[in-house]
């Protein structure tokens, strides 16, 4: 259900953000997007990796 959620909200901010000509808060390329993601996985990937070798 957080998923819809955050997907409405960004869709809304999208939206918004269109309506008033103002450029994006969100990396305009695939590019861009790719490394916001690795840097969400990679700090996933450091905590899993701390609680199984590390507590």
């Amino acid at each position: 259900m957080q998923l819809l959620y955050a997907l409405g909200a960004g869709v809304s901010v999208g939206v918004f953000f269109t309506w008033l000509k103002l450029p994006l808060p969100a990396p305009p390329t695939l590019t861009g997007i790719m490394g916001a993601a690795g840097v969400f996985l990679g700090s996933v990937i450091f905590n899993v990796v701390r609680s199984r070798f590390f507590s």
